[in-house]
């Protein structure tokens, strides 16, 4: 899938009409780094944001955004929950300390790009 006219770089022309269109991501984004110190309550506002309004911009960058900000929210949420599990036999700490970095990391990249009016080269990824 391309996102630029007759490969220039940059946003297409669908893309550029979109401009406002970018707040949104931005705050999803925000709302799951606030989520990091509220127990992921911040994170779920964001998840559904996302998930409302990934149809409304089918075909653009945006949505690789909102695909990567689902993805992130449901395998954070799958690490969460394993390093729960492993407290018990005492590595679930440092497991969640890995879990909230991954989480941060992938909102900073996802910001940048965002910045730069760039998709996400592969949103399904359970890496960065």
């Amino acid at each position: 899938m391309t996102f630029t006219d007759d490969n220039q770089r940059g946003p297409s022309a669908f893309d550029r009409a979109l401009g406002h269109e970018t707040t949104l991501p931005v705050v999803v984004y925000a709302l799951f780094l606030v989520g990091l110190f509220t127990g992921g309550l911040a994170s779920l506002v964001g998840v559904i944001i996302a998930y409302v309004q990934r149809r409304k911009v089918e075909g653009s960058y945006l949505a690789t955004h909102y695909r990567y900000q689902i993805r992130t929210f449901w395998v954070g949420l799958l690490y969460a929950c394993i390093s729960a599990l492993l407290t018990i036999i005492g590595i679930g700490i440092v497991l969640a300390v890995a879990v909230l970095l991954w989480v941060a990391v992938r909102c900073i990249l996802g910001l940048n790009r965002l910045g730069k009016h760039q998709p996400i080269a592969n949103p399904a990824t359970w890496l960065w």
